[in-house]
């Protein structure tokens, strides 16, 4: 079942590229891995997946010595400061940075074991006050602002889209943070990159994806539903809708 929906998901992907005529290598399809047994992992591995997130740090650390080394695994949920120094040197990407003093510990580590850690500005583009991320129009002072960081390499922007039923709703905020990449670009800022773009989830990733984005987070598509019977999963779906893992 997992190896036919990340089939699925691929030829999506590669349909949605030949609409808007961009390379599907381009594209990278992150399997969210949130709450789902290490058997499952190695189920979608097996079908060729190499890039996994987790909104967790722990699940992340516990899951990490249990699969191959040449996965590339992505912080996408929000990260708490004093949970930074478990996965310094760990994750290939941290999605989502949305303060100055979160960024200082990440450069507090990063420096302190020698690496340099690539980061996404996480941006609040439909402003819910459910949802982390900075306001777009805090977007460029926050990047400036970490640029000089040590230890830290910008490398674009995330955000999180509404929950919705219909997937062109969020159209107008995955072209906006297009837009706003562009304009960060423009910039050009010492150590600011805007090449990646992590926007589209199991609803709306061929929409995200029409509006540019060049990483895609896909859970439900994936591996399923995710089963909430009991009251530590009932917790991570609260934390789900929170983050917008899907």
């Amino acid at each position: 079942m997992i190896s036919e929906n990340l089939n699925t998901v691929r030829q999506r992907i590669a349909q949605a590229c030949e609409r808007t005529r961009r390379d599907p290598s381009e594209v990278t399809l992150i399997a969210v891995s949130k709450t789902k047994p290490v058997q499952a992992l190695r189920e979608a591995y097996d079908a060729g997946a190499r890039d996994f997130g987790e909104n967790k740090v722990q699940e992340l650390t516990d899951k990490l010595p249990q699969m191959p080394g040449d996965i590339l695994w992505h912080m996408i949920g929000h990260l708490q400061r004093n949970k930074v120094k478990y996965i310094i040197g760990k994750t290939a990407l941290i999605h989502s940075v949305d303060s100055v003093r979160l960024a200082e510990q990440i450069s507090r580590e990063s420096v302190k074991s020698g690496v340099v850690t690539d980061i996404l500005i996480e941006v609040n583009m439909a402003g819910e006050e459910s949802k982390f991320g900075v306001p777009p129009a805090e977007a460029l002072p926050l990047t400036e602002q970490i640029a000089a960081m040590p230890g830290i390499r910008i490398r674009g922007l995330m955000t999180i889209a509404p929950y919705t039923e219909d997937p062109e709703e969020n159209r107008p905020y995955f072209r906006k943070l297009k837009q706003l990449s562009v304009d960060i670009e423009g910039k050009n800022i010492d150590n600011v990159s805007m090449k990646i773009l992590s926007m589209g989830m199991t609803g709306d990733y061929t929409v995200a994806i029409e509006e540019g984005a060049t990483c895609v987070r896909v859970g439900t598509g994936i591996f399923g539903e995710r089963d909430y019977t009991n009251q530590e999963t009932a917790r991570n779906k609260t934390e789900s809708e929170r983050y917008g893992i899907r």
